[in-house]
Parts: structure tokens; C-alpha cells; sequence
């Protein structure tokens, strides 16, 4: 779908990485042609932003499913999909398949399958893939045990210069836990496992990293361990990002004390001051992402004793608003925040999105950053409502989204 008609926003509070300037942008051929002073041109649509802030369209980086309404809803143009599918992104056709999925109305960027089957064994093959599309390799949800497998994803990544998206959680250790070792899994009674294993997993895989000179980006780093790790191999040169979810920054293990299977996640909440790192991390550049780690889980799998219940949750409507929260807290500004959201994600995929200056695709969110909404698991715009945060008050959301430059989504709220 192109964009036919020009779009000029006017009126907006515009976010770009120098900093928040009163202004327009205007969209031709589906990229940004002016940032600014900007001034419509005869035959634009035009768009009246009110004053509310003007930011790129989130890119969504390692996502378990493409659900278009929660994307629409949380002002998600792009979305990386994690190779976790059935079957899994480790073939070519499927991979060419997948990338074409969101069309016409969002940008669909697969992670490819780092090995076959996604068994942490045999490698896939990652060099054709990416001529199929795939914009990253990545583990899935697992952590590849055998440190020679890995170490060749690792080389064959550097070769192709494609980013390796690595899950942080030693197996050996991690096995089928449900929640962090600790004062609150012992007294519920749940499979635990120590909060080391992820930074025993961090450390082997920047070591390998180093070693092959690849990049690699650890989805979700949760401990004040690992964030070391990560704040040291950053300070001696090495090509290692760090993305968290919301989740990792709101909430700690306590809210497992009610055995709600919505807080259920993978990696587990971890103690308060593992959570109080992460925000720190987050303020000093040592986290890069910040992603919804949007999975959605129906009855079937969430429905069951707590430590039986599938890990996950449906992240893609909080993820603006509970970030906006960190802006509120004067933990980051909204530059920071624009680029934590949009800018190193796309980034990391090689996309030129996710920031508002000239030539760069035209996505774009508008967002009221005052807007008032409660989460409430029955009537999110998601394919399951299974998030930790129900029946919450948020707010600021996004009032309006445009993926090159042509409007997308419905963003009326569920009565």
C-alpha cells in the first residue's frame, strides 16, 4: 500500500533524538520529506495534532505472534517476530512467508531460527534465510547449551552482519522453573531457579560474542548480575544491546503471591532490588529496548496450577503507556524513551524507521501523553488478555498511528 496523498502534521510536539520541538511533519511517498517548519503543500491531508507529542511508530522487537489490533492499538508500526512459530521461522519459505504477513498495515520482520528446529543443535540455514527476509537470528526461547553451536551461530552472524537475539537463561539451571529462587517462591512452594543462571547465560554468550566478533542482543536482561555484565562487555567495545519488558520494571516477584498465572513470565519476576537495577540500568544507557514481549495466552494454557500455566503475556497495549511512567518518575525524557521504544530497535533490524528526520520511513504515532484508560483483560484489542497489569489504570496511549505515511487502525475504545 502506498501512499498516494501527502500527510502533514501540524501542531504537534515533535520528539527527535536533539530534542522536543513545537512544529509539523510532512509525509510524501511514504517517507518523512520535512521535519519541523514544515508547511503543508497544496493537496495534503492535513492533520491537526493539538498539541499532543508526535513520535515514531514503536518497533516491537521479538514479539511471539503478529496480532494487528494490539499493534494498532499500542501504536506499534513494526514488529520483530521471535522464530518461535509453528513450525518454527527456520526455513526460508516460511521466513519469506512470515515477512509478508502484516501487509498492508504493519511491517512484519522475522527473526530466523538460529538451528534447526529450534533444538539448540544442528544450525539452520541462516545465510538463505536471510535472503528470504529474516532480519536478525535469534534462540527463541530457549539458551543454545552447547557452547560450540553457539559459537558458530555467532561467526556465521558476523559474516552476514545480522544481529544474534539471545534468550538468558542457563537450561541446566533454569530447567522448568516458575519463579526465582528466593523468600517468595519458597514460601508459595514453586520450582525455582537461582537468579545466577542468567548471568552465567550473559556471561558465556558475551565471551562468545567477543570472541567472534558478532553482535548480540540479550531480549530481556532482569538481574542487577547480568546488567553488570552487560554495563562492562558495553564499556570494553563489545557489540552487545540489552532490552527488558515493562514487566522486568514495574513489577517484582511479589506479585506472584496470589498465584496468578497472568505473572506468570519468561524470564520470572525477580526480587525488588533486581527490579530497582533494571530502572537504573534503563536511566544510565545500559539497557537499549524496551519491548512488549507481546504473547498472548488463552485459557488453555493459563488456566492451570501456577507453575503448570504457560510463561508469557500480552504486552503490545501497556507497552507505551507503562513506559511513559519512567518519563513521569524523571528516570528518562521522552528522547530517551522514542529511542527505546523505536530507534535501537530498528536499529538493531537495519531499518530506517524509528526516528523522525528526513527520508526515514514515514511511521509515526500520535500520543496523548495524559490520557486516562484501565487495562481490562476482557476487552483488550489482543488475541488473549493475559496481562499482569488487568484492571490497572494507565495513562497516555497512542490516538493515532500512520505506517508510510497512511493511517492504520481503529483506535476508538472497546466500550
Amino acid at each position: 500500500m502506498k501512499q498516494v496523498r501527502a500527510l502533514t502534521i501540524t501542531n504537534a510536539q515533535v520528539v527527535t533524538p536533539a530534542g522536543i520541538a513545537e512544529g509539523a511533519v510532512r509525509c510524501a511517498g511514504g517517507l518523512i520529506s520535512a521535519v519541523g517548519d514544515a508547511a503543508p503543500a497544496d493537496g495534503d491531508e492535513i492533520h491537526d495534532a493539538q498539541g499532543r507529542t508526535l513520535m515514531p511508530g514503536l518497533v516491537d522487537f521479538g514479539v511471539f505472534a503478529v496480532d494487528k489490533p494490539a499493534f494498532h492499538f499500542g501504536g506499534i508500526t513494526r514488529a520483530a517476530l521471535m522464530p518461535d512459530q509453528s513450525p518454527p521461522l527456520d526455513l526460508p519459505s516460511r521466513v519469506s512467508y512470515i515477512s509478508k504477513s502484516g501487509k498492508p498495515d504493519l511491517w512484519v520482520h522475522p527473526l530466523a531460527a538460529a538451528t534447526s528446529g529450534l533444538s539448540g543443535e544442528k544450525l539452520a540455514e541462516i545465510g538463505l534465510m536471510r535472503e528470504a527476509g529474516a532480519r536478525g537470528i535469534a534462540t527463541g526461547r530457549q539458551w543454545i547449551a552447547d557452547s560450540a553451536t553457539m559459537l558458530r551461530v555467532l561467526q556465521y552472524a558476523a559474516m552476514l552482519d545480522m544481529v544474534v537475539v539471545a534468550h538468558a537463561e542457563d537450561a541446566s539451571l533454569a530447567g522448568s522453573a516458575a519463579a526465582t529462587a528466593g523468600e517468595m517462591a519458597t514460601r508459595l512452594g514453586l520450582p525455582s531457579a537461582p537468579a545466577e543462571a542468567e548471568a552465567i547465560a550473559v556471561a558465556r554468550d558475551i565471551a562468545l560474542a567477543e570472541l567472534a566478533g558478532a553482535r548480540v542482543h540479550f531480549r530481556q536482561i532482569t538481574t542487577s548480575a547480568a546488567l553488570d555484565l552487560v554495563r562492562a562487555a558495553k564499556a570494553r567495545g563489545v557489540a552487545v544491546t540489552a532490552g527488558v519488558t515493562p514487566a522486568h520494571f514495574m513489577l517484582s516477584d511479589l506479585e506472584t503471591a496470589g498465584f496468578r498465572t497472568f505473572a506468570r513470565l519468561s524470564p520470572p519476576l525477580r526480587s525488588e532490588s533486581d527490579r530497582q537495577a533494571v530502572r537504573a540500568a534503563i536511566a544510565d544507557g545500559t539497557i537499549d529496548v524496551i519491548s512488549s514481549g507481546h504473547d498472548p495466552r488463552g485459557a488453555e494454557d493459563k488456566r492451570l496450577p501456577y507453575a503448570d500455566a504457560a510463561a508469557g503475556m500480552a504486552g503490545a497495549e501497556t507497552l507505551l503507556a507503562l513506559t511513559l511512567t519512567l518519563v513521569r518518575d524523571g528516570i528518562i525524557d521522552l528522547p530517551r524513551m522514542a529511542d527505546l521504544l523505536c530507534g535501537a530497535p530498528a536499529r538493531l533490524l537495519g531499518a530506517e524507521a524509528g526516528v523522525l528526520r528526513e527520508g526515514a520511513e514515514a511511521d509515526l504515532t500520535l500520543v496523548d501523553p495524559d490520557k486516562p484508560w484501565i487495562v481490562d483483560s476482557r476487552k483488550m484489542e489482543a488475541a488473549a488478555g493475559n496481562t499482569p497489569f488487568d484492571g490497572q489504570p494507565m495513562q497516555g496511549r497512542s490516538i493515532a498511528t500512520w505506517k508510510g505515511g497512511i493511517a492504520t487502525g481503529d483506535k476508538g475504545l472497546k466500550p
